[in-house]
């Protein structure tokens, strides 16, 4: 602004004295004859006048602006802009699980026969196939085999071998008979399969599950079965004083014994008379309900049976007493009676009730099976 103000006085100066000029050079040839007057006001006006022309012919000069500082500011931080610390998960190994030796699962279908809830009479008898496929990575051998593992047994043998070699990947049938029970309802049998070291395993993850048969037996069966050639009696059931109170009977014709002693059986129990093992595998009789829900002995495959009667039969009697496959209903007999056999081992020998529980079905039995001569 200082410098502005000293140029504008500088051209006012300059501008008077062009003015005077002007003036003295306007004045009349004759000096003497006229008085020169300078109207001083008029000039300054004139000055000013031509001062405002050229302001309003000047452009403005710019204004300028201090220049104003600014302080950057840093952001402050607050929770929602800090971005979390992901921490990624390890990755899921894509080694598959390794399968176990002996494992398996239900074939396509699994009820080959005997779908679930087939109807049957009492008594009947049917013929059961599953099919399973090994899905381990053990070789199933002829040592393995299928059992039942809970439920009904509905007269099935204690095991059933499988019938070939079944290596991981194939799939087998394999079958069972059955015998439908004496009383009407829905009965189901649950198994497994048993490795060489009669180890259980089924199907289903971790090998858990049984396979199974379930029938509904209906109708009061026409199944009429009688104890051979026994002779019915009756007993008070005796009470064992010692562990064998009934030895076998001398005689010098008989050869040596193969196995004796007294046994308990309970319903569906079997026995091996050539040990006198229960449930042990090589049974030779059965006990169960008959088609008429009455608790029986039955003969097992090729095993014969005859009722004796009241005395101790020697070898001979029992060899030549005709032994026939019909099944011997134990209520009818009593405590003191014998019924004579032949083993699936060929071996005679004779048995003889001890005791018979009503109430809770438990037998009581003495056998004497002799060795071959």
């Amino acid at each position: 602004m200082k410098n502005k103000s000293f140029v504008t006085f500088k051209l006012i100066i300059t501008l008077l004295f062009g003015l005077c000029g002007l003036a003295a050079c306007n004045l009349p040839g004759n000096a003497a004859n006229t008085t020169a007057t300078l109207n001083v006001t008029q000039a300054y006006e004139t000055v000013a006048a031509r001062l405002t022309q050229a302001a309003l012919a000047s452009p403005p000069a710019p204004t300028i602006a201090s220049p104003v500082t600014t302080q950057a500011v840093a952001p402050t931080q607050t929770d929602a802009a800090v971005t979390p610390s992901i921490t990624p998960s390890p990755k899921a190994s894509s080694t598959p699980a390794a399968k176990a030796c002996d494992q398996a699962e239900a074939g396509t279908p699994i009820d080959v026969t005997i779908p679930d809830d087939t109807q049957m009479t009492p008594g009947q008898t049917f013929t059961k196939v599953w099919r399973l496929r090994n899905s381990g990575t053990c070789t199933w051998s002829k040592d393995y085999s299928i059992a039942v593992f809970s439920g009904e047994a509905m007269s099935a043998p204690s095991s059933v071998p499988l019938p070939n070699k079944i290596e991981p990947g194939q799939s087998m049938d394999i079958s069972v008979d059955l015998v439908a029970p004496a009383a009407a309802g829905t009965y189901q049998g649950n198994w497994k399969l048993r490795n060489a070291s009669s180890t259980w395993f089924g199907i289903g993850p971790g090998g858990s599950s049984p396979f199974w048969v379930r029938i509904n037996v209906v109708g009061d069966g026409t199944i009429t079965v009688t104890p051979g050639t026994a002779t019915p009696v009756t007993a008070t059931p005796a009470t064992p004083t010692s562990p064998n109170p009934y030895p076998p009977a001398t005689d010098s014709a008989n050869p040596g014994i193969q196995v004796s002693g007294n046994n308990n059986l309970i319903p569906n129990d079997r026995i091996n008379l050539d040990t006198n093992q229960i449930n042990a595998g090589g049974e030779d009789l059965s006990y169960q309900p008959n088609a008429k829900g009455k608790l029986a002995l039955s003969p097992i495959g090729n095993v014969g049976i005859a009722g004796f009667g009241g005395n101790t039969p020697s070898y001979s009697e029992c060899k030549s007493v005709p032994l026939g496959g019909g099944s011997a209903t134990v209520a009818n007999l009593g405590a003191g009676f014998y019924i004579c056999y032949r083993t699936d081992q060929g071996l005679y020998g004779w048995l003889r009730i001890l005791g018979y529980n009503s109430g809770t079905g438990m037998l009581t039995l003495q056998i004497n099976t002799w060795a071959l001569p």
